[in-house]
């Protein structure tokens, strides 16, 4: 079987149009058309400026420049969807349902199953934890290395059963078919992530689904940190593997216009009333009864995200004209690069699976830490002083932090009481560094350059740390941010 990164050299040499450039990205460049924002420079310490490297992309990636140019076009003719006669109306009601079409589509949806558009992943994943009926079966089996969205909301939905990870922060998959054996027809729901947005580990969501399928539960797949990297298939009903629900946010998949996705099967949202109500969601109302109507609009309550919507849309089909073999081929060579080059540096400390040889099974999304100084501050020097975005942090997976740091629950205790007092320095977490479509080679350099540097103990500025928010900023630099984007 070939390798993404093989698949992603034998497209070049076929002379795919828009691969060469990702797979030269590697060592060269890949071109600045291809996300906004790829080329902007900002202020570092000592005076002058610097191209910005962002290597934040699994909190939010930046647009591709053909997501702008489709918002700024479609601009012109925006108007509210549905139910208006107008031209612009109904253009506005064409784009909106086209861009849920090619969702569909780029999921592998069935006619059984609905597109739902939300405000983002945590706001889905409440939509289907307040919909599903869990009466019969209360009990929630949710990973130890989820986002705390895919969490939260079921311990309100029912009761919350965690999985146990391993070492390498992966899934316990003994744990998890102990705790099927255990529950069994208690178990409602399953929920997990499709990648780790803290060590890039890729779980087999479709095993786990036929697992979860054998006693009855249904599946739910955050697909926020993997929807970007890897392709994502529902698979029909009738096959054990089929996905129940999945979710993406367009903010991580170059689409930051504000819009997320729900997919579901329709009969599930056809029970009981909406999940939010309000205009759009009724056929008739009267003082006494309402008349919910069809799907999917009973379950887009008010105004829906149609900018938001429409640009995904556009981010979808530009990530489907490069084609996935490239982009994971893309990725993975710079994912390997990166974990060879952090391994030398003394001191650092990679978490997950830091095999370079591995690399096309995880995705870009390193977390570290760097012996003798605080999370928080390793990321202010990055940014401050090399011009290195990254993020810093529990990266709202509390559980799954402590777990890597290897923080017992006595520990744990005398965190959180340092904390709810109001004292956030120094608090427990890591650096992240994730890599995205148009990083490159030199991207790593800087990054790793950088850390060269802070680990040798060669720091330009003097940094305080703000006890109320954990964060570190230089002394005597102040910026106005405003200046920036508005005039």
């Amino acid at each position: 079987m070939p390798s993404c990164r093989s698949k992603a050299l034998a497209a070049i040499r076929a002379g795919a149009e828009a691969v060469p450039a990702l797979a030269k990205g590697v060592k060269s460049g890949v071109p600045a058309r291809l996300t906004v924002g790829s080329r902007v420079r900002v202020p570092v310490l000592g005076g002058g400026e610097r191209r910005y490297v962002n290597l934040d992309n699994a909190a939010s990636t930046p647009p591709f420049t053909g997501v702008l140019k489709t918002v700024n076009r479609f601009s012109r003719w925006y108007s509210n969807v549905h139910r208006g006669v107008g031209f612009k109306s109904r253009l506005s009601s064409h784009a909106f349902e086209a861009a849920r079409d090619t969702v569909a589509r780029f999921v592998r949806a069935t006619p059984s199953d609905v597109v739902l558009f939300c405000r983002n992943s945590t706001h889905a994943i409440n939509h289907v934890a307040q919909r599903v009926d869990l009466s019969g079966r209360p009990v929630v089996l949710v990973s130890s290395m989820e986002h705390h969205s895919n969490d939260l909301p079921w311990r309100r939905a029912g009761q919350v059963v965690h999985i146990e990870l391993d070492a390498a922060g992966r899934i316990n998959e003994d744990h998890f078919r102990r705790l099927l054996h255990q529950y069994g027809p208690r178990i409602g729901m399953v929920a997990v992530a499709g990648a780790s947005n803290v060590t890039g580990i890729i779980n087999p969501i479709h095993r786990y689904a036929r697992l979860a399928h054998e006693v009855g539960a249904r599946i739910l797949v955050d697909a926020a940190q993997l929807a970007p990297h890897r392709p994502i298939d529902v698979r029909p009903a009738s096959d054990p593997e089929h996905l129940d629900f999945v979710v993406f946010s367009g903010h991580k998949i170059y689409a930051p216009f504000g819009v997320g996705v729900l997919v579901g099967p329709r009969r599930v949202f056809l029970e009981n009333d909406p999940y939010e109500v309000g205009g759009g969601t009724v056929d008739v109302v009267n003082y006494d009864a309402v008349a919910w109507t069809g799907l999917p609009d009973r379950e887009e309550a008010g105004t829906p995200c149609i900018v938001g919507a429409i640009a995904l849309a556009a981010a979808i089909e530009r990530i489907q004209e490069i084609g996935w073999a490239a982009i994971a081929g893309h990725e993975s060579a710079l994912t390997g690069l990166a974990l060879r080059r952090l391994a030398r540096i003394p001191g650092l400390t990679l978490y997950g699976d830091t095999d370079p040889a591995r690399a096309e099974e995880r995705l870009g999304v390193m977390a570290f830490n760097l012996e003798g100084r605080p999370h928080a501050l390793i990321a202010a020097i990055l940014s401050h002083e090399w011009a290195v975005g990254t993020r810093s942090g529990c990266f709202c997976a509390q559980i799954h932090l402590k777990h890597l740091l290897g923080i017992d629950e006595a520990s744990a205790r005398k965190i959180q009481e340092r904390t709810l007092a109001g004292d956030h320095r120094d608090g427990p977490g890591a650096v992240r560094l994730s890599i995205g479509i148009y990083n490159t080679g030199g991207d790593i350099d800087r990054i790793v350059t950088a850390l060269e540097a802070i680990a040798a103990g060669n720091v330009r500025g003097r940094y305080r740390v703000d006890v109320g928010s954990g964060e570190y900023h230089p002394t005597g630099i102040r910026y106005d941010y405003s200046s920036y984007y508005r005039g």
